[in-house]
């Protein structure tokens, strides 16, 4: 993919991301929704109103596993940290603490990377693009 394209990418992922909890929350089921099963994991935090209202609850954690990267976001009372991982059968050899920025352009040139061989990344890179 072209670097103007993982640039476009990475604008339409920094939309909205002023609200982080409304952010985290269409960005997870963005992703949900257009990766493979399991690239995809989120945990959330339920007050008892949440609970009660049925609701899914807000998003604590994101992350995101595209081929050796392993991309996470954690949501804290309004603060936000990013970690880049390089990973490898499930052994961590490098972790990188990032910005949302970062991480986002992170996101952007990993769903790049994975677009190129995969139609459903492909897919979610297409729906972030619209």
């Amino acid at each position: 993919m072209p670097e103007t394209e993982v640039s476009l990418l990475a604008a339409a992922l920094r939309r909205d991301s002023a609200d982080l909890n409304l952010y985290a929350n269409v960005l997870s089921a963005n992703l949900a929704d257009s990766l493979p099963p399991g690239a995809v994991r989120v945990k959330r935090r339920r007050s008892v109103t949440e609970r009660v209202a049925g609701r899914e609850g807000s998003v604590t954690e994101l992350d995101v596993t595209l081929g050796e990267r392993r991309l996470s976001l954690r949501v804290d009372r309004g603060r936000v940290a990013g970690e880049v991982c390089h990973e490898v059968r499930g052994v961590v050899l490098s972790r990188r603490h990032v910005g949302l920025d970062e991480w986002i352009d992170a996101l952007a040139r990993s769903l790049a990377d994975a677009a190129a061989s995969n139609a459903r990344a492909r897919e979610a890179v297409e729906r972030f693009l619209a």
